[in-house]
């Protein structure tokens, strides 16, 4: 009798019960997503709230509702300051050459390091490539003002020592941005080879002895097998990359630049921090924050939908 009635439940209803069984097989762990739920419910999801701010002439004494209503007053303002355009060019600038010079360092890395043979020679790369990611910006950014000193650093004592001239590299407009780009690299390239190395023990090893035998070489192997097996994960790494462009590293630049490269240096974070922070105007430090969160959906939104329409892949 209870299969008869089993039988007439609708498709809806099965998947409902399937999905409850498997919830139950393996509650204990689903529990150990619970942290990380919490975690953005409380840091990612609550402080939209304060999104209001941006359209209210924010008074701390008088609390978000009840701050007076302005509604796209500080969006006027933001667009008709020059300051602003040119922080925000600056952000894009300093995110494409990090986009163009950092993406494909982690792919180049993991590449090579797929090539090596030699496994202890190879852990011990990979080790040392990705410990700079758990430094904080704060000690890399003594530890460069320190090498790239004009007096006590090695590069310009070098520089010195053959008759050139020292480089003030840090307070340089025309070299600050490639500090940053070079540092960011040095930092996250061994962390982001982790995900490609990953990705490539999913290849069959059966597709390289078949193109061996075919006559190919490594090369080959590496443009016709290796990388289109790659170019799912390359793809949702790069539309997150695109979806950063206006979501600037604040750490990395707060503690390296200094108000000679504000020209070149300055970024969206950093003007919002000031503008916000410093002196103290939280409705328009907001509006530049929504400002740049829209921007950023905007990017993935139309990234994700060229990279379906060009290799079927995308995050949704």
């Amino acid at each position: 009798m209870s299969v008869a009635v089993g039988s007439k439940d609708s498709p809806r209803e099965r998947s409902k019960r399937r999905w409850w069984v498997s919830y139950y097989k393996q509650k204990y762990l689903v529990l150990l997503f619970v942290p990380a739920i919490i975690y953005y419910i409380v840091f990612q999801y609550l402080p939209i709230y304060g999104i209001m701010i941006a359209f209210k002439d924010y008074r701390f004494s008088e609390g978000i509702w009840g701050s007076q209503w302005v509604g796209l007053e500080h969006f006027r303002d933001l667009f008709s300051l020059g300051s602003f355009w040119e922080v925000f060019r600056n952000t894009i600038v300093i995110s494409f050459y990090k986009l163009i010079f950092g993406f494909p360092a982690p792919i180049i890395l993991a590449l090579l390091l797929n090539e090596v043979r030699h496994v202890l020679f190879k852990r011990t790369v990979q080790t040392i490539s990705y410990m700079p990611h758990f430094l904080s910006w704060v000690v890399i950014a003594g530890l460069f003002v320190q090498f790239l000193s004009p007096s006590i650093g090695p590069i310009n004592i070098f520089l010195q020592s053959i008759g050139l001239k020292p480089i003030y590299f840090l307070a340089d407009p025309s070299w600050f941005r490639g500090v940053l780009v070079a540092s960011d690299i040095w930092k996250d390239v061994g962390w982001g080879t982790i995900i490609y190395l990953a990705a490539l023990t999913s290849i069959n090893p059966e597709l390289y002895e078949a193109s061996t035998v075919d006559g190919a070489n490594r090369i080959q192997n590496i443009f016709y097998i290796t990388l289109p097996s790659m170019l799912p994960v390359i793809t949702i790494m790069f539309i997150f990359a695109v979806g950063k462009i206006v979501n600037d590293d604040f750490d990395q630049i707060f503690n390296m630049y200094n108000p000679a490269v504000y020209s070149v240096g300055d970024v969206l974070s950093t003007y919002t921090y000031r503008r916000g922070m410093v002196e103290m105007e939280y409705s328009f430090a907001t509006a530049v924050g929504l400002f740049k969160n829209v921007i950023a959906f905007v990017l993935i939104v139309m990234t994700n939908a060229l990279a379906k329409k060009w290799n079927d892949y995308g995050l949704w």
